[in-house]
């Protein structure tokens, strides 16, 4: 009797730990579900916060309103001669990349040296020869700038290898002193259409793009 009694109570001892053991390894699993949702929450909640800071700082550096005359390059000095030049000619005005100061030097024969400011551009298509250069010569230097784009246009002038469309405008290009700037003027945008009755006609036209250009400039210097 006491054998069976035994056995029954070790038979229930048996059965309690195998539960308790359920019971634990239930815990256990439920544990780790919990700890995983609450760590894909925190990853989640993480990624939001990101995106929206992300979000904000895209949308204020969008927002952001830069004045042009920042975005240019050029000085407001400088400007304000380019835009009398394309408010003037609006769609004649071709001219539309900065000429680097390592190009004025190396192609002009302008080193920085020999002036305080200066405004450069021609177009990005470098089978045009539109461009517009205003310097402002340091004291002392007007006439070395003048000689320097001087030289430049009288080079292009005798280069016998330039476009048909391109000498004409070439040979209608100006060197202009206005006030405390020296300018090459040399415009004309398309000219196929005039090309058509000769070259004479061609530098006649580039000729009056050129003096309107000079002509607005001289008036902006004065003001």
């Amino acid at each position: 009797m006491k054998k069976a009694t035994t056995f029954v109570c070790m038979m229930a001892l048996c059965a309690a730990m195998t539960a308790c053991g359920k019971d634990n390894k239930a815990t256990e699993n439920n544990t780790q579900v919990q700890s995983q949702e609450s760590t894909e929450s925190q990853v989640v909640e993480s990624v939001q916060t990101s995106d929206e800071a992300g979000t904000t700082s895209d949308e204020a550096a969008v927002d952001e309103t830069v004045p042009e005359e920042t975005l240019s390059g050029w000085s407001e000095e400088m400007e304000v001669l380019k835009k009398a030049v394309t408010d003037a000619l609006g769609e004649n005005y071709w001219p539309n990349t900065a000429i680097p100061a390592e190009m004025l030097e190396g192609t002009f024969g302008i080193t920085a040296d020999m002036y305080d400011d200066y405004m450069a551009e021609m177009p990005m298509i470098s089978t045009n020869v539109d461009m517009l250069i205003v310097i402002k010569p340091k004291e002392g230097q007007i006439q070395a700038v003048e000689d320097a784009l001087n030289a430049y246009r009288d080079m292009m002038v005798e280069d016998t290898m330039q476009y048909p469309m391109n000498v004409g405008k070439i040979q209608a290009s100006r060197i202009e002193r206005i006030g405390d700037y020296v300018c090459l003027v040399q415009l004309g945008a398309d000219v196929m259409d005039v090309l058509e009755q000769g070259d004479e006609a061609v530098i006649k036209h580039c000729l009056e793009q050129n003096e309107l250009a000079i002509e607005v400039m001289h008036s902006a210097v004065v003001k």
